[in-house]
């Protein structure tokens, strides 16, 4: 009998609204507690099976880099294909016939991508997530275990309850930036390491050091001349390049990570660009209690790059200057002062490309 009440249970938990009040319960003759919906208790086992194929499907993927490992909501389907050609093509089959409404995978830096090509030239709608949100997602649902097939299940309940917003695939020019400062980034990551090495290497290997140092900044400089040639290209990349270039303190690497990392740029409001980026302050209140405001999350790789470019507005840009030294007469912490000067910078360049205007320091400029 304990069995069959928990059986029960289970099955008027799965069929409450997600979205909408719990339908009121009934009690069957012998006290327990029955089918949540009176109308889930008119239909037969043909009728259940009609109402289950016209919900939603979400699918979630973990994707490593021998396999796929797929889970399907509210199913509970599960299977695992090569993460080869032959494999996506078997995924994309099985995901077509299925017609889910999400599907979820975790943003792994470049393993994801051959996945999210496959499934989005086809049509399919396809969000890839922080993996950080994920595993607070699966912590406070309490599934603190992980594996891959676990991993699977996990985004697609994420991909379910969440819903996060599907997005269009870049475009290949845009696929092609984000590749060439990827590699960026790793050349002049190798070229701190080997300068530092430098300063202290023994006079035997010091010649060998400077080769590699010599050999990387050759490297550094024709990705930077691929990717200057990528956006003179495209004539909307190159206004875009116009437009932010024109702001003091913007230079190459802010602008190309801006066009390649943050393509909603001049598509948001402010409060929301400054959200996505990770530079909006965030409120940490309880009760009485008001503490500190801070900012976290949002995407490193623009912060980094904003962060060096608002360090030199607040030097060469008058109106970024001017705000900054405001800030400190005030009595901010120079850091916190810097990080609002890059929320302001940030807000600057996303009213420019929405406006379409280019710089004007004597006027206010808002989103």
């Amino acid at each position: 009998m304990k069995k069959a009440r928990q059986a029960v249970d289970t099955l008027a938990l799965e069929a409450v609204d997600e979205h909408g009040p719990p339908r009121q319960s009934f009690q069957s003759p012998n006290s327990c507690l029955g089918l949540t919906s009176p109308h889930l208790a008119r239909m037969g086992q043909k009728g259940r099976s009609h109402y289950m194929t016209e919900a939603h499907s979400y699918v979630g993927i973990d994707v490593s880099k021998g396999y796929l490992d797929v889970a399907a909501r509210p199913t509970g389907e599960q299977w695992r294909v090569s993460n080869t050609e032959e494999g996506l093509g078997q995924l994309v089959e099985r995901l077509q016939g299925l017609s889910p409404a999400l599907v979820v995978l975790e943003a792994t830096g470049s393993l994801e991508v051959p996945v999210t090509a496959a499934l989005g030239a086809t049509g399919l709608p396809v969000a890839v997530v922080n993996p950080r949100q994920v595993r607070d997602f699966a912590r406070a649902t309490g599934k603190l275990a992980k594996t891959d097939r676990l991993d699977a299940l996990v985004l697609a309940l994420f991909a379910e309850r969440v819903r996060p917003t599907p997005h269009p695939l870049p475009d290949p020019q845009t696929q092609e930036l984000n590749a060439l400062l990827a590699r960026r980034r790793q050349i002049v990551a190798m070229l701190v390491t080997e300068q530092n090495r430098l300063g202290t290497a023994l006079p035997s290997v010091r010649p060998g050091i400077q080769e590699h140092i010599a050999w990387l900044e050759g490297k550094l400089g024709e990705l930077n001349d691929r990717m200057g040639k990528l956006l003179r290209e495209s004539p909307l990349w190159r206004e875009k390049e116009d437009l932010l270039r024109g702001v003091p303190g913007v230079g190459p690497v802010l602008t190309l990570t801006l066009l390649a990392e943050l393509p909603e740029l001049g598509t948001l409001g402010r409060r929301q660009v400054a959200a996505l980026v990770g530079v909006a302050p965030l409120n940490r209140d309880s009760g009485t209690l008001r503490g500190k405001r801070t900012v976290w999350g949002g995407r490193a790789k623009v912060r980094a790059a904003l962060y060096m470019a608002a360090l030199v507005a607040t030097r060469f840009n008058p109106v970024i200057k001017a705000f900054y030294q405001r800030l400190l007469a005030a009595g901010k912490a120079k850091k916190v002062a810097l990080t609002a000067c890059m929320r302001k910078l940030l807000t600057i360049l996303n009213a420019m490309l929405k406006h379409r205007s280019p710089w004007q320091p004597n006027h206010a400029l808002t989103s």
